[in-house]
């Protein structure tokens, strides 16, 4: 049920010659206050249009609107403040969410059209650190959001397996690498000999040149190199599987940047064809000045290729491949100078469809206050992070619940849930320092209190031996905690087109601690297995709860243990 809609229309049947049904929904606040009702309607914008003040306009509209969802109408100066029917709607809103169960919030505006998503893409030959958590939970939170508006989500992991570090890697192996150590030990050794590069390269710069000869080699198909490449390669997947098994993410495509070198000379052509490409300094560039972005470099003097010819190359590949309604990258916020002259460019190439890409960028995470660098080999990694985040739940399980069966599994959900819902919590454009004993907290806004909320709300519905709640009941409840709970219940939908709207998913994780929150609130305030006639209302609200609380931690891909 959607109550602003029924008050808009009952505004609009006063107020039509005037404004639109959507101008008027457009203006409906949410009151600051509960004291100001449910709903607000300011009258500013009317004073023109009746010419009077917007408060006699509002005591005007007071004495004429009415509607069998709101109880009554206030006018306080300019505004029209509505107080819901609060039996009426609880009522309704549960029979709604009890009928739904976790269909509810779901709409088909997407009609099964196609979204990619490019996200996670780490690096072969380096770990995956906590520094790819971000474009890894926010791209799998983002397809359930998307599926959940009835898309459906494509997740590519566009891995990052080609490009001048796999040169440097190859001078280091050569120079100071054992075929042994790679074997027994392939990552860790790889990262060592990366970073050492680096650190040799500051004394003795000639090894970017040959860092350099070794990517053109590569890229021209040596034997050598190939096999290298390979290598490396294979012995990545193996320990990258590894982490998005414990994580549970899968993907659709592991098609990364090598997969696109047969099909960058295309794109090159395009540009050609189309009088785009200008030649600076022996470079192949594409002017982007009345875009006032800097000139994208499409081919180094060397003839070696950039990112961004990969990219103009995936974009055109996944356009023709799955014809998507939107395309999106979840990659960090230092990459959007990368994604506008990416679009500049395929809008100059002639495709309007590059209007439908859309970078989702996200803010950096901090160890103790410090950015990571896989280069410097400062880095934290990501297994080890959820491996001592699942260690502090079964602690703090143990202590609460020892006699708890399949500790080690709901300590798994736990651990593993708290990283996740962390990372999704905050907005995604916010940096954020990581802190592992702050986010395994079963109190305060965390992933565990969240999921010990839910698990809370089941135990209620076993204590009561409630089984399977009537659709027929009147679940009319209208107490001040139980209106709270009820109020975001019946605002989900909303919740979940604005998270859509924004791309954001820490609209659904607030959503998540805010409906936990008024849920103990309520809990703590009401007799909920008191036995009169309000009961089954009052369990109807618990398993109300229970239903959303697990979806909204599903689309942020964290499991709900039933007991913890």
């Amino acid at each position: 049920m959607d109550y602003k809609l029924q008050i808009a229309q009952s505004l609009h049947e006063h107020v039509f010659e005037s404004l639109s049904l959507e101008d008027i929904l457009g203006l409906l606040e949410k009151p600051k206050s509960v004291e100001h009702g449910d709903v607000a309607f300011p009258t500013f914008s009317l004073a023109k249009i009746f010419r009077k003040a917007p408060q006699q306009i509002a005591a005007d509209l007071g004495e004429k609107i009415s509607s069998p969802i709101v109880e009554k109408v206030e006018v306080v100066g300019p505004y029209l403040n509505f107080f819901l029917d609060k039996k009426f709607v609880s009522s309704t809103v549960l029979k709604e969410i009890l009928t739904q169960q976790d269909n509810f919030g779901a709409n088909n505006v997407g009609e099964g059209k196609n979204i990619p998503i490019d996200m996670s893409s780490p690096n072969i030959a380096k770990p995956i650190s906590l520094g790819h958590l971000r474009s890894t939970v926010i791209g799998n939170a983002l397809a359930n959001i998307v599926e959940k508006m009835g898309y459906n989500p494509i997740k590519i992991n566009h891995l990052g397996d080609w490009g001048t570090q796999f040169g440097k890697l190859m001078t280091a192996y050569k120079l100071w690498g054992s075929e042994e150590a790679v074997r027994e030990n392939p990552i860790q050794e790889l990262l060592k000999l990366y970073v050492k590069f680096h650190d040799e390269a500051e004394e003795n710069p000639a090894l970017e040149d040959d860092g350099r000869e070794w990517f053109k080699k590569l890229e021209d198909g040596d034997e050598e190199a190939v096999e290298l490449w390979k290598w490396f390669k294979a012995e990545s997947m193996k320990e990258f599987n590894r982490i998005y098994d414990k994580l549970e993410i899968t993907f659709d495509s592991f098609n990364g940047e090598a997969f696109y070198n047969d099909k960058m000379q295309e794109v090159v052509d395009l540009l050609e064809e189309k009088n785009l490409l200008t030649v600076d300094n022996g470079a192949s560039i594409v002017d982007l000045e009345k875009y006032d972005l800097n000139p994208a470099l499409i081919k180094k003097s060397d003839g070696a290729t950039l990112y961004i010819t990969r990219d103009l190359a995936a974009a055109i590949y996944r356009k023709r491949t799955y014809d998507f309604a939107l395309s999106l990258y979840a990659v960090g916020n230092e990459q959007s100078n990368h994604f506008k002259q990416l679009k500049a460019v395929l809008k100059e190439m002639g495709y309007d469809w590059a209007e439908d890409m859309h970078h989702v960028p996200f803010g950096l995470i901090t160890k103790d206050g410090k950015k990571l660098s896989t280069r410097k080999g400062k880095i934290v990694l990501l297994e080890e992070v959820l491996d001592d985040a699942v260690s502090v739940a079964l602690k703090q399980i143990e202590a609460k619940n020892p006699d708890l069966e399949n500790k080690e599994t709901v300590a798994n959900q736990v651990g593993i849930g708290a990283v996740v819902f962390h990372d999704l919590k905050n907005d995604r454009l916010n940096n954020f320092d990581f802190t592992i004993e702050e986010i395994v907290q079963f109190e305060g806004e965390t992933g565990p209190y969240v999921q010990y909320s839910r698990a809370r709300a089941l135990s209620i519905l076993r204590k009561a031996d409630a089984g399977e709640l009537s659709l027929d009941a009147a679940y009319a409840l209208n107490d001040s905690y139980s209106w709270e709970v009820i109020k975001l219940i019946q605002e989900y939908p909303e919740t979940v087109q604005r998270a859509f709207d924004k791309l954001e998913p820490s609209v659904i994780a607030k959503h998540a601690i805010h409906l936990a929150q008024a849920f103990n609130k309520y809990y703590a305030n009401s007799r909920v297995l008191t036995e009169d006639a309000e009961k089954p209302a009052r369990l109807a609200l618990v398993q109300a709860v229970a239903i959303l609380l697990k979806e909204d931690l599903r689309l942020l891909g964290v499991h709900s243990p039933d007991q913890m």
